[in-house]
């Protein structure tokens, strides 16, 4: 039967050598036998610039992915808030079609919004307007005009900063807006969502003027845990990927 799987919240890096490990198995099993594998953002815990692709660490992802799509499993990518500096030749390299954020798809029949997750966070004011600002055409290109050492430091104090930044934020600001889902929801038609970004795997159901839909939160991957959401003509199931 044809499928679809989807992930995202990898967080991949140099210090994550494991789980990289895992991810490359997994792009060699399951993602093989799927007709299409979306990566929904965070693929990377940070991405500098495309003229960063033939470093070790990322080359290895890059031939990996590479790999899938002559294979003959299509690769739609989405940027997150960690790899939104990923561009047209990551794609020209992998195989990849890089998709917006939202993008409406129909899934097997049914009319499906896919997001990064972050952007339905709208109770973090403040990380809202960080969104903003680094999602703008000019604030990029200035950025990957500097030299490749400064952006690989910034990107580490990017890091240190969102980690003390979420010590201050209760679990509540950080996840979606129950508000901002309906909206989306209600604006769409009443479509099936399916995102990442908030480490808080689950499906949500919601009955909104005698329509059923659901939301699909994806896992991120750990040492500890890994998996994906599994789609066809019968629906979507969350599956573990040990």
């Amino acid at each position: 039967m044809q499928h679809s799987l989807f992930i995202s919240d990898l967080h991949l890096s140099a210090k994550t050598l494991a789980l990289r490990k895992r991810f490359l198995q997994f792009l060699e099993g399951p993602a093989r036998e799927a007709e299409s594998l979306y990566i929904l953002g965070d693929l990377f815990e940070s991405w500098i610039g495309d003229d960063d692709i033939d470093s070790t660490y990322n080359l290895k992802i890059v031939m990996a992915l590479r790999a899938l799509t002559e294979s003959g499993t299509a690769l739609f990518v989405m940027h997150g808030n960690r790899d939104f500096l990923l561009g047209h030749a990551f794609a020209q390299r992998t195989g990849a079609t890089l998709i917006n954020d939202p993008t409406d798809v129909i899934l097997y029949g049914v009319r499906t919004i896919l997001t990064h997750g972050d952007a339905l966070c709208t109770d973090d004011v403040d990380y809202q307007q960080w969104r903003k600002q680094v999602r703008t055409a000019q604030w990029q290109k200035q950025v990957l005009a500097l030299p490749i050492e400064k952006r690989r430091k910034m990107a580490l104090e990017a890091t240190s900063m969102s980690r003390d930044a979420k010590k201050s934020k209760t679990l509540e600001i950080m996840d979606v807006s129950a508000t901002t889902v309906m909206e989306l929801i209600r604006k769409n038609d009443y479509p099936r969502i399916i995102h990442g970004h908030t480490h808080r795997p689950a499906r949500h159901v919601y009955h909104i003027d005698d329509h059923t839909c659901e939301r699909w939160v994806l896992t991120d991957w750990t040492n500890q845990k890994a998996g994906y959401l599994y789609c066809d003509r019968e629906g979507c199931k969350a599956v573990p990927f040990i």
